[in-house]
């Protein structure tokens, strides 16, 4: 399909954060845009801002006539919209094109030099951190980025469209619609087992993504993983590695070795060892890219983070407030290893809202003791997302499990005055589902009382 001759593009899900990304590129690429999502958000307030519009009721009466003209009209859509939804079965019953977000990626992506992120976990980050530094080194770019970036305020970096920059997202095999120039795979640990059965029909895909680099490519893969490429790591044998590293005034300062050199005393802002090691992929790849050493340098001091991603919304003596994106059990070990890191004497009160019914049933296990870790937990209901109840599955089963004794279930409507009972120094939101949305609740709670 050749895009340059189409000009509407119509978005079934538009609030998602990778489509509205999407619908961002194209209409600063001058098509007409507009699209359905279920729920109002600040991200679809942000595309109505740039005057895109967006309705929140399924029905095919609230699209504008233009994009029901079937000759130069795409539709996109996103797996999580269900095959009953009114107006996506309106376009399918009358000949629309119709592309999955996944394909309209892999058609922008293939005539640019592609950058790929691939990883279970990480992907954002890392890949928010590599728009950056190549941004910075003036590489003429779109990055596509799974949050909003603190240094841009945006999902888009858009910069040129010689270069993109991408994740490569495992969830439904959507990154066999690559064929990045060079990518990377941060992390293969079991997940999306709705999708995938097992294990290793997990680790085949990412096999078959490692196949899709093209000819002259290059694959950078963690130290440690199953698949063969340019290795990185922390404080080991690898390609590119972490060496020396340091804790000043909670900044991390570090040398790397590559190949060909050591890059000395390099700083970077985010907590975490896991943080470190997006960094050092990052700046990997830009440095097999050809950026210069030293404009790298400054760029990975300047990085800001991505929204969601150990986010600080208080910071005082008496009181830190961080949410965090994690919804796995690895994500969630990395988030309390870096809160033991920079907090070492301090109380933990982790909220978590865990994301899929399938998921915690998958990981009920693995949840339960890497929560357990924190001083004090309170459990939300499971966010269901795309999936319909599974029986037995609930919050109340993963409580139970936690060996943790301090620990509760609450209600989206009692979690403030259960956080004023602790006496916890750290108060930390983690999950992937709307649990968003309690954030600006508690952060303006207790912005008052402190």
């Amino acid at each position: 399909m050749n895009l340059n001759s189409i000009h509407n593009i119509y978005f079934i899900g538009i609030g998602g954060i990778g489509m509205s990304a999407l619908a961002r590129y194209f209409h600063a690429n001058k098509k007409h845009i507009a699209g359905y999502d279920k729920t109002q958000t600040e991200l679809t307030d942000s595309l109505e801002n740039l005057g895109i519009k967006v309705h929140f009721e399924d029905a095919v009466s609230n699209i504008e006539t233009k994009f029901l003209n079937l000759e130069n009209t795409l539709i996109v859509y996103t797996p999580a919209i269900p095959q009953a939804h009114k107006e996506l079965a309106y376009f399918k019953n009358n000949g629309f094109n119709i592309l999955k977000r996944s394909q309209i990626l892999g058609l922008i992506t293939e005539n640019t030099f592609c950058l790929a992120v691939a990883g279970t976990h990480g992907k954002t980050t890392t890949t928010s951190i590599l728009g950056h530094l190549m941004n910075e080194c003036n590489v003429p770019l779109t990055a596509f980025l799974g949050g909003i970036s603190e240094n841009y305020n945006s999902n888009l970096i858009l910069n040129g469209t010689d270069v993109s920059v991408v994740e490569a997202d495992e969830f439904d095999r959507s990154f066999l619609t690559l064929s990045p120039d060079m990518a990377c795979i941060t992390s293969m640990d079991a997940d999306h087992l709705d999708i995938y059965g097992d294990a290793s029909q997990l680790i085949k895909s990412f096999e078959d993504f490692s196949k899709r680099i093209k000819s002259n490519g290059k694959l950078f893969v963690k130290n440690g993983l199953p698949i063969k490429g340019i290795t990185y790591g922390i404080e080991d044998d690898s390609d590119y590695t972490i060496q020396n590293i340091k804790i000043k005034n909670g900044t991390y300062v570090f040398d790397v070795k590559t190949p060909k050199t050591v890059l000395e005393n390099l700083e970077f802002n985010l907590p975490g060892r896991h943080n470190l090691s997006n960094a050092l992929i990052a700046l990997a790849m830009s440095v097999e890219y050809g950026c210069p050493h030293q404009q790298l340098a400054k760029a990975l001091a300047s990085y800001k983070g991505v929204k969601r991603r150990f986010t600080y919304h208080i910071k005082t003596d008496d009181l830190v407030f961080i949410d965090d994106y994690a919804h796995h059990p690895e994500e969630i070990n990395a988030v309390h290893h870096a809160i033991r890191e920079m907090y070492p004497d301090k109380k933990v009160l982790a909220i978590f809202q865990p994301h899929l019914f399938s998921r915690t049933r998958d990981f009920i296990d693995e949840f339960a003791k890497s929560l357990s870790q924190f001083d004090e937990v309170i459990l939300l209901d499971i966010y269901p997302a795309r999936e319909l109840p599974i029986e037995g599955v609930n919050s109340n089963w993963l409580l139970g499990k936690i060996s943790n004794k301090n620990k509760q279930l609450v209600s989206k409507e009692n979690l403030i005055p259960q956080i004023h009972k602790s006496t916890a120094q750290i108060v930390l939101t983690i999950g992937a589902g709307d649990i968003g949305e309690e954030v600006k609740r508690i952060k303006k709670e207790f912005s008052i009382a402190s």
